[in-house]
């Protein structure tokens, strides 16, 4: 038993280029297929070739400014072609990208910029706004709208490697400060091909941008779509706020590959019928059996699990038509290994509940500043043979199901999902405490899947 849960159930080995960087594999795609269509966003249509010249534009321009490997670039641009070409600059110029969400509090975006300190940010109008004139006076503000009269050739960048940093993304933290979690290419490569053989993306193939730029799965969308030669779709923000607005998108567009979480489409019976081939991506929380049964009887529907902390998504999870059940969350993707260890670290029998401890490529290289929390939820993999692997500490418990599945069961902290996204309640109190007036506080989620809400 002990070798089926630690190595047949984790022998997830895939060759994959560990030594590309992940704007390479987009370069490589513009050599493959320079005229077809890279982004989509309104009326506008960008080939990989032109998205490729614009991005090297910018990429040149960040390079006279000094940006290096690992150097922190931070991105507050409002969706918009813009928010991809500067994304691929600082990738191209060996830069790790620190995206800013515009529509984020003024306060959020303001600690990630002192905490993240980027000499550069790329922003727009609408960025500027959001980052306010003091949170932007120690650094160079470009414009990614505005793109320079440099060279439009792919830059070189002596030393870049793909155990550089790709991005800096920002997470919920319990003591009331977000942290960053840094990111190497070398995962991000590892996603971008895991997740293109796991959901079946081909070069005609159509994925939506639904995400936040600030929240980890928009690397996921954008780097499967550049990866295999699919376009991009960015859709208007008034679809990403309301669901049928959503799905007339999808519809109108032939989207194939959609990642959303399920609380968006917890009531599908109301939501037309697919009509088109449609491959569902769901992620962020747990969605029910009737849901997994509605969206595998008209398409191919995917449950997938990952912390930010391990690129995304670790394992994943084919849903059939007649399933019933606690909808698992899977088996991990290509070169991951996932742990369920008790509290002394020792593998638990199977169908007993443990932690889950996630390895493999996607491993981040820790939190940005935070050492000690780095080595408290970073730890070195006992059960491999290379010396330097290490371990993700989830805070997440789960336990193995008779198939090799795994079945998610909450966490160990306090930490709660609305629609997807990560929030400690001990970071939302923390900010009601800093008021004078408020001697305690208490934050609770309350209700289910769409109508799932805080109350404090």
């Amino acid at each position: 038993e002990r070798h089926r849960l630690l190595v047949e159930w984790n022998a997830t080995q895939r060759d994959y280029p560990a030594h590309l960087c992940i704007h390479q594999l987009f370069e490589a795609q513009v050599e493959r297929t320079p005229e077809a269509p890279a982004l989509v966003f309104e009326a506008q249509t960008l080939s990989y070739a032109q998205l490729n010249a614009r991005a090297n534009r910018l990429a040149h321009q960040l390079l006279e400014w000094g940006v290096k490997p690992d150097a922190r670039v931070a991105i507050c641009v409002q969706r918009s072609p813009a928010l991809v070409v500067g994304l691929l600059a600082i990738l191209k110029a060996g830069g790790a990208y620190v995206p800013l969400d515009p529509a984020y509090p003024g306060e959020r975006l303001a600690h990630i910029l002192a905490d993240a300190a980027p000499n550069i940010v790329l922003a727009d109008a609408a960025g500027r706004a959001a980052l306010s004139d003091v949170a932007l006076a120690e650094c160079t503000v470009l414009d990614p709208t505005i793109l320079p009269a440099l060279p439009d050739t792919n830059p070189s960048v002596a030393g870049l490697t793909a155990r550089h940093l790709a991005y800096v993304i920002y997470t919920s933290g319990s003591t009331g400060t977000p942290k960053g979690v840094m990111v190497e290419h070398r995962g991000v490569v590892n996603l971008a091909l895991a997740q293109i053989a796991c959901f079946g993306v081909q070069p005609a193939s159509r994925i939506v941008q639904f995400a936040s730029f600030s929240f980890d799965a928009s690397a996921s969308e954008i780097l499967m779509a550049f990866g295999s030669g699919a376009a991009l779709y960015l859709p208007p923000e008034t679809a990403r706020h309301d669901r049928h607005a959503l799905w007339d998108y999808l519809a109108s567009h032939a989207i194939t590959h959609a990642t959303l979480p399920p609380a968006l489409l917890q009531h599908g019976a109301d939501l037309a019928s697919f009509g088109w081939s449609l491959t569902l991506i769901l992620a962020g929380e747990a969605p029910s059996a009737t849901l997994i049964r509605d969206l595998a009887e008209q398409g191919t529907v995917f449950n997938a699990y990952g912390p930010t902390e391990t690129t995304v998504c670790a394992t994943a999870w084919h849903g059939a038509r007649d399933f019933s059940g606690e909808v698992p969350i899977g088996r991990p993707i290509a070169n991951t290994r996932v742990y369920l260890l008790d509290a002394h670290g020792q593998p638990v029998p199977l169908g007993a509940v443990g932690e889950l401890y996630i390895g493999g490529a996607g491993v981040a290289r820790g939190y940005l500043n935070r050492p000690e929390l780095t080595a408290e939820r970073f730890v070195p993999d006992p059960f491999s043979e290379d010396a330097n692997a290490r371990l993700y500490k989830t805070g997440d418990v789960a336990r193995y199901l008779p198939d090799g599945n795994l079945e998610f069961l909450g966490r160990n902290d306090e930490q709660v999902k609305v629609r997807g996204f990560r929030i400690e309640p001990g970071e939302i109190a923390a900010c009601l405490m800093a008021h004078p007036q408020v001697r305690d506080a208490v934050v609770l989620a309350t209700g289910e899947g769409s109508a799932k809400r805080l109350v404090a």
